[in-house]
């Protein structure tokens, strides 16, 4: 009987029971270490029935890279309203992106861990994933210019060093977070909050760092 609701059950909750299997397996193991075997056994479906949805091991973890990247991009765009000034959204973003990687460990593993070392294939989606997640703090950064200045006054170089080096600082600060269970959500984006905006809220006032003379 069994086996006779496996067949009932819709094609995409089948595939979506196969991609949270494989999404705790891959976290937890990393991509060559996972098995199908394990894969299948905690989806509660056959090996072959695996191969049958999703082909190969390889297609299996490139399916998981697209959802949970997809599910973290939405989650940071969903964080901010676009309600209050520019320090308000770039700190609801953070916030969103940081309680996101808590509830979702496998899934970030898999992004962050994984992904960036089994190869070229995995490695092409997550930059993908990466450059949309840069390309909307980007947009952050250079609202919070105009609103400074009533024009955008930080050049589009700068602008897009500063987003790099916030999501690099987000990224890092997940990992952090992560093998920290004390460490909450609300309390990594604070912390990534104080040491950004002080320096952009000096930016934005033109008051700039720069290297003393022969240094």
């Amino acid at each position: 009987m069994g086996e006779v609701r496996a067949k009932r059950m819709p094609r995409a909750v089948r595939e979506r029971q196969m991609l949270d299997a494989a999404v705790r397996v891959f976290g937890e193991r990393g991509y060559r270490a996972a098995s199908m075997d394990d894969i299948a056994e905690l989806a509660g479906v056959s090996k072959p029935l695996v191969y049958l949805y999703l082909k190969s091991k390889e297609e299996l973890f490139s399916a998981c890279i697209r959802r949970e990247s997809a599910a973290l991009v939405a989650a940071v765009r969903a964080g901010v309203s676009g309600a209050g000034g520019a320090d308000r959204q770039l700190w609801d973003g953070l916030r969103a992106f940081f309680t996101h990687t808590a509830h979702n460990p496998d899934g970030w593993a898999v992004l962050h861990s994984h992904a960036r070392t089994g190869g070229e294939p995995f490695a092409v989606e997550v930059t993908a994933m990466r450059e949309e997640i840069v390309a909307f703090v980007t947009g952050l950064i250079a609202a919070a210019a105009r609103e400074a200045h009533g024009d955008p006054a930080l050049p589009d170089r700068e602008v897009a060093g500063l987003a790099q080096a916030l999501v690099g600082a987000a990224e890092s600060l997940a990992g952090w977070a992560g093998s920290d269970p004390s460490v909450t959500a609300k309390e990594a984006a604070a912390t990534l909050m104080n040491f950004a905006w002080s320096g952009l809220g000096n930016l934005m006032e033109g008051r700039r760092w720069s290297p003393a003379p022969g240094a």
